[in-house]
């Protein structure tokens, strides 16, 4: 069995942007801890958003078949609801192939930072994580051709 890249070099530079996003469940109470600050490794949603945009700098690395692609620009969000917290990552591109892999990598690695850094609330007796789970990953969003969407500081 063999694996290669495929050959894009005939495509045209075309506007490319993806949206993805997934979901951690956690406890309330882990969630509240989030809110109130007092997780022992530091800021969750800082340092998650960082990890996310890192990940999606990094997805050929990861993905040894993605092409290195030149970013016009990567956003991560993380919004914290009862129980789970929400990634949501956007990345655009002027390239001749897509972006939701990078999309894809951003939000799932921003999910992973956030269960690394609230592990010792989550495990149970036995050090297990009978309710955290990451769900629901998934492209939202996947432009091709069309400017990609201005955001405005």
């Amino acid at each position: 069995m063999t694996a290669r890249m495929v050959d894009v070099g005939d495509k045209d530079l075309v506007a490319r942007r993806a949206v993805a996003e997934g979901v951690l469940r956690l406890s309330a109470r882990t969630v509240q801890a989030i809110r109130r600050g007092t997780i022992e490794k530091g800021d969750v949603v800082a340092t998650a958003t960082v990890a996310g945009l890192q990940a999606v700098k990094r997805t050929p690395e990861t993905l040894p078949l993605c092409h290195p692609i030149p970013l016009t620009s990567a956003h991560v969000t993380l919004r914290l609801e009862k129980d789970r917290v929400v990634a949501r990552c956007e990345v655009a591109a002027e390239y001749r192939t897509g972006v939701e892999m990078e999309a894809l990598t951003g939000a799932a690695a921003a999910l992973l930072c956030v269960w690394d850094m609230v592990k010792p609330l989550e495990k149970d007796a036995r050090g297990q994580y009978p309710r955290t789970r990451i769900e629901s990953l998934r492209v939202l969003e996947k432009r091709k051709g069309q400017s990609p969407r201005r955001r405005r500081a």
